[in-house]
């Protein structure tokens, strides 16, 4: 089954410094992978210009079906996103008339004038799209490249969220054929290396992704989550096969270590 491959770059200094845990990241990849992709790298950066252009040219490189980024779409002089995309694509930024009309009605609401910051946000690569954010100002573009398609959403996690699912609701172009599912139990007394041959043996046989998630500490109080998941053209047999490998699992950690899964 061809898999239709994302990459993710956040983008900030509070990022990359530990300031702010990224969200993001966490949240962009389980939507993406909700509805089919592979998320093959997350990668984090800071607001550096020659950093963002070195990375997406890097992740077109590796060329996957989609490139989402966030954060650095704002009014102030770090917000480099775009301008550091379209230096490394050659896509001169040009203002976006559609851009222009959202980020002028936000602020004619307010009362607000339209001044050079402000307006500094309707400046997008030639050829790109903006994407309607229905929590702040500044639109996401989504523009494509060499058949790549780019989505660039806000670094505030709500717009960020609001944008992402306008994009795949009005914008996407990829659309995988096939259905993600998966569940989780936890199981506690039991540590990750106790259980390791365990799931190596049961991922052998369903060809799912198995993962142990540790909840508490190895020697002192083990505690661990388990998912299991995958993914299919047909969403019977991947619920059926999910489900199958879960019971298997939880008779054999039952039958090998006394414990009942929760």
């Amino acid at each position: 089954m061809e898999m239709a491959i994302a990459e993710i770059i956040t983008i900030g200094n509070e990022v990359v410094t530990g300031r702010t845990i990224n969200t993001n990241a966490s949240h962009i990849a389980w939507r993406l992978t909700s509805i089919g992709f592979m998320v093959k790298r997350i990668i984090a950066i800071r607001d550096d210009e020659e950093d963002i252009k070195e990375t997406i040219v890097d992740s077109i490189r590796k060329n996957p079906n989609l490139i989402v980024t966030s954060g650095g779409l704002g009014p102030t002089y770090d917000d480099k996103t775009l301008e550091s995309i379209g230096n490394a694509l050659n896509l001169d930024l040009e203002i976006n008339q559609e851009a222009l009309a959202m980020i002028k009605g936000k602020y004619s609401k307010k009362g607000l004038p339209l001044t050079e910051e402000r307006e500094k946000m309707a400046y997008l690569p030639r050829g790109a799209m903006p994407v309607r954010n229905d929590e702040g100002i500044a639109p996401g573009v989504t523009f494509e490249y060499k058949g790549i398609q780019f989505l660039c959403t806000p670094g505030v996690p709500q717009e960020m969220e609001n944008v992402l699912e306008n994009f795949i609701l009005t914008h996407l172009k990829v659309k995988p054929n096939v259905f993600y599912y998966e569940e989780s139990f936890t199981i506690k007394g039991v540590g990750e290396s106790s259980l390791a041959s365990v799931i190596k043996e049961i991922v052998k046989k369903y060809n799912l992704y198995v993962k142990s998630h540790p909840k508490g500490r190895e020697l002192l109080n083990p505690e661990l989550e388990i998912q299991i998941a995958g993914s299919s053209p047909s969403r019977d047999k991947i619920v059926d096969l999910v489900k199958s490998c879960r019971k298997e699992l939880e008779e054999k950690i039952k039958e090998k270590f006394g414990v009942s899964p929760q």
